[in-house]
């Protein structure tokens, strides 16, 4: 299994806050069945930054540590990248990471409580760079959770989704969950990964998270998951069926 979203590299964000965090964050991901990771520590969001430059670099001193303690654990260097008025030119800078470093997958953050007004036009602005944004966990957004056809309309336009195992779970909460479950039904996301941030409160849940997906969608919408992230790693196109648009009911035929 790839993981293609977690923050196991130590003392760069709110992931690992040391070396050996993250051997324990490695020996978890294995236990769960997880051979191949993508570290993506947070970047431009407001708190933390973390350019290619120093991302090589701790990944580097990580996957030397991964070797020492025999872990069956590879590697591979990314970003979770904050939408921020200077993407592109972050990008052009050589400050940004694609997942694994030479793919056209790029990581986009939207803040927890609101969609930037420029957000549309800098996800085609990606695009015309020849990257492929993929929007991370989306399930947690306020406004696409109560507006969801906004998120439909990105993935038209050629966004992609990434879900959280733990929201599926349900650790995010009902409502959170709930989306979570709406975004696979509606062709709505493309791909599923841990997030995790530790050991304890913020883990992996991949195994349990497959397991519902493969009982209540088919093994077939695991299969496409799995395949997705790894055409991610091999820099290939994913499979994406046609999206549908989730419909809200009106409140007193008010909106």
């Amino acid at each position: 299994m790839i993981d293609i979203h977690c923050h196991i590299l130590p003392g760069v964000d709110d992931g690992a806050k040391h070396l050996e965090d993250s051997v324990a964050m490695a020996r978890l991901a294995v236990a769960e069945g997880i051979h191949t990771i993508i570290a993506t520590p947070h970047h431009k969001n407001g708190r933390y930054n973390n350019p290619k430059k120093s991302v090589l670099s701790d990944l580097t001193r990580l996957n030397d540590r991964i070797q020492q303690e025999e872990i069956p654990l590879t590697i591979l260097p990314g970003q979770e990248v904050r939408v921020h008025g200077e993407l592109i030119e972050g990008y052009e800078a050589d400050e940004i990471l694609t997942l694994n470093g030479a793919s056209r997958y790029i990581f986009i953050e939207l803040p927890t409580e609101h969609i930037p007004r420029y957000t549309e036009q800098l996800l085609f602005d990606i695009q015309m760079k020849d990257l492929i944004p993929i929007i991370v966990h989306p399930e947690r957004n306020t406004v696409l959770r109560e507006q969801p056809g906004q998120l439909y309309h990105f993935v038209r336009n050629g966004a992609l989704t990434q879900i959280t195992a733990a929201s599926l779970v349900g650790k995010f909460g009902t409502k959170i969950k709930k989306f979570t479950h709406e975004l696979i039904e509606h062709n709505l996301t493309h791909f599923i990964a841990s997030d995790a941030h530790n050991t304890k409160s913020r883990g992996f849940y991949m195994r349990e998270a497959n397991q519902i997906i493969t009982e209540q969608y088919g093994q077939h919408t695991l299969f496409t998951f799995m395949d997705n992230a790894q055409q991610i790693v091999d820099n290939k196109m994913v499979y994406i069926d046609e999206p549908i648009m989730i419909k809200r009911k009106k409140f007193l035929g008010l909106f």
